[in-house]
Order: C-alpha cells, then sequence, then structure tokens
C-alpha cells in the first residue's frame, strides 16, 4: 500500500499525517509507503511547521527531516490512496485527476470530516493531531 497526504502548503496537516501514519505502519509491522504534499507549492523545499514538528515529537513521532513538495499528476502513478484533509484540497486534486482510476483513488482523511488548518492557531495542533491519528488508525484498520 502506498499513501500521500495532501493538505494545502504540506508544512502543517499532511506532514504530521504522514508521520503519524508511518509511526503507525511500523508499530504494525505493515510494509506501506507514506508520503505527503501540499497542492500549493510555496513552501516547496521547506521542513514542516515548527510546530507540527513539535506536537509530533510530544507523541513520539519525528517530522523533522520531512521536506515540503508540491502534488503532482504523477502522484496518481505513485500511490494507492490519496488523502486529502479538506474538501478545497480534495476538489483541488480532484480537478487534475486524469480519468475515473485517478479519481477512486482520492478522499478524505476523515470520510465527511475536514481536518482544520491549525495554522493560525498555536492552540490548534494538538486537536489536530488527535483528529489525523484516529483517521490514520482507521485507514490502517480499513486498509490492512
Amino acid at each position: 500500500m502506498k499513501i500521500l497526504m495532501i493538505c494545502l502548503g504540506n508544512i502543517c496537516r499532511s506532514p504530521l499525517a504522514e508521520g503519524i501514519m508511518q509511526h503507525l505502519v511500523q508499530q504494525r509491522g505493515l510494509d506501506w509507503t507514506v508520503d505527503s504534499a501540499g497542492t500549493g507549492g510555496w513552501h516547496v523545499g521547506q521542513c514542516p511547521d515548527y510546530r507540527s514538528v513539535s506536537v509530533a515529537k510530544s507523541y513520539g513521532v519525528d517530522i523533522s527531516k520531512q521536506v515540503c513538495r508540491q502534488f503532482s499528476v504523477s502522484d496518481f502513478d505513485n500511490f494507492d490512496l490519496l488523502l486529502a484533509m479538506d474538501k478545497n484540497n480534495l476538489r483541488d486534486i480532484l480537478s487534475l485527476a486524469r480519468n475515473d482510476r485517478d479519481k477512486a483513488k482520492v478522499r478524505l482523511l476523515l470520510n465527511k470530516q475536514e481536518v482544520p488548518d491549525p495554522y493560525y492557531d498555536d492552540n490548534s495542533f494538538d486537536p489536530v493531531y488527535k483528529l489525523v491519528e484516529d483517521g490514520c488508525k482507521k485507514i490502517i484498520e480499513e486498509y490492512n
């Protein structure tokens, strides 16, 4: 299984989702590949937001070595499942889909619920971590 986590800038939510999923996958001994990307390219080449790094570290997850990148159409070919953090990113990804096969790979991490963007509220990072962790656990249950 190859999973891509996607948010807007690839500095807050999707790096957390990548790190959490990798951590959970390792704990369970699954042979899954996990990556993350942003629909926007503003932060390409940068590390995740320090607040995401900090909250992940507080739960024993290290995302400090990740490098932000932008979503590419080739990601449809390289991943089995593309998980968007919110409906805007879901829409943006689906708009790049080339066919129904591409579209079938895309969904929200939390099904109908969105993962709120914590960027403008320092106090949102911990609740976002917990939401993403719950979503990742459900994905593992569904696909394992």
